[in-house]
């Protein structure tokens, strides 16, 4: 840190940094924005040592720092406790630079965490398992949430459904903890937004927890990112496409930095949600934007998680152009829908069908929703005839007689 920079100066670079507006920091600290605008100026010579505290606890350093008189962020108390959650999946990197922006985090509780979100969203499920149980019992809340998170959706996709039903729980004890202690509204926030992500991303009800929106003002630029990615999902389960396109949009516009993991899903979401309204030409601009993004760290985890929600895109996009790659994603596709219905499935007396092919699994969401095989056929670059195939080997395998019936077997 330059050591003449003045109280007024390290405060608008932390605001910077976390993507705090003047009148946002003054409403978390709960303070007039007139006051936040005398201290961004420097008109105010000394700051009070409320809103000093505050300030220390809002971005997660030591006063000294703050006020220009030490160049280390955080004290040794303040460093056992990691303020910004799911570090990789909520930070700014540039594509390609994944493994050096994870070598360049200070702190190797957090820097290990961070290579268990790379390899969990890299789709090497054992490697995640192995870096996120060394934190399961971590006094660092926000260490052993996201812990907790990866260790769930890992073993998922290992299939060992007792293990991820354990992190499951685990999740739902830490909120509760949260909600009945005298806890900061951040870690709550932070609480709040991993229950609700499992849940939704698992399409099963989230119960009584708090609605997430209440708590998105909390987090920083990335994390609130996430927030919307899983309100977009809501949005999407419900059928209001638009509303969650609408969401996607919105934060991408606003976005002047690249969050690589947040966008591949939000883009996602996008692609799906313009498939469910027919505009396949726009959804495949957003799939392709999502595989772009995910290419250069190889973090395709999330397009082989939503195969089934994309309803054939990634075949369409995919198969014949990048067939390595392809394979790769299906069989993430296949290793995370196994575990996934596992849970789903029992958890919501649902039985989406677990014995048909990707490839079948995507035309019988396509008829599903009602297109015509023609529509299937140009749609997925094959013949009507090769449609007609695959739908009779899906009818005799689910034992059904017609498309109407379908609906009992797909996702929503």
């Amino acid at each position: 840190m330059d050591s003449n920079k003045t109280p007024s100066e390290i405060i608008a670079e932390l605001c910077e940094e976390a993507s705090i507006s003047k009148s946002e920091l003054a409403r978390r600290l709960e303070v007039t924005p007139s006051q936040i605008t005398r201290i961004l100026k420097g008109d105010t010579k000394t700051i009070s040592s409320d809103i000093l505290i505050k300030l220390t606890k809002e971005f997660g350093v030591s006063a000294d720092y703050l006020l220009g008189l030490s160049n280390e962020k955080r004290t040794e108390k303040e460093k056992q406790t990691t303020r910004i959650p799911m570090l990789l999946m909520s930070s700014a990197f540039p594509l390609g630079k994944c493994i050096e922006f994870i070598e360049s985090i200070e702190g190797i509780p957090q820097k290990e965490m961070a290579y268990a979100e790379y390899y969990y969203f890299s789709g090497r499920h054992e490697k995640a398992i192995e870096f996120a149980e060394m934190y399961l019992n971590s006094e660092d809340i926000m260490l052993k949430l996201l812990a907790s998170l990866i260790y769930t959706f890992a073993n998922l996709s290992l299939d060992r459904i007792h293990s991820a039903r354990f992190g499951l729980e685990r999740l739902k004890e830490y909120l509760k903890e949260a909600m009945a202690e005298e806890t900061d509204k951040k870690t709550r926030a932070c609480c709040v937004f991993v229950a609700t992500a499992a849940h939704t991303l698992l399409h099963i009800p989230v119960g009584d927890l708090p609605p997430l929106a209440e708590y998105l003002s909390e987090f920083t630029k990335g994390m609130q990112l996430w927030g919307a990615y899983v309100l977009a999902h809501k949005a999407y389960l419900v059928k209001d496409y638009q509303r969650s396109l609408g969401i996607v949009q919105t934060c991408l516009m606003t976005c002047s930095k690249t969050y690589p993991i947040a966008m591949i899903y939000l883009n996602l979401v996008a692609a799906m949600d313009l498939i469910n309204m027919k505009e396949t030409e726009k959804a495949k601009i957003y799939f392709m934007k999502a595989w772009e993004i995910s290419k250069p760290d190889d973090l395709i985890e999330g397009i082989g998680e939503h195969h089934g929600l994309l309803q054939g895109l990634i075949e369409a996009c995919m198969k014949k152009d990048y067939p390595e790659d392809y394979a790769r994603i299906i069989d993430i596709t296949y290793k995370f829908s196994a575990g996934w219905r596992r849970i789903h499935n029992p958890d919501t007396n649902e039985d989406v069908a677990d014995n048909l092919t990707t490839t079948e699994f995507a035309i019988a969401m396509l008829a599903n929703k009602g297109w015509t095989n023609k529509e299937i056929a140009e749609y997925l670059g094959i013949t009507q005839r090769t449609v007609k195939q695959h739908l009779t080997c899906v009818f005799n395998k689910l034992n059904i007689e017609n498309r109407k019936q379908l609906k009992n077997f797909m996702l929503r």
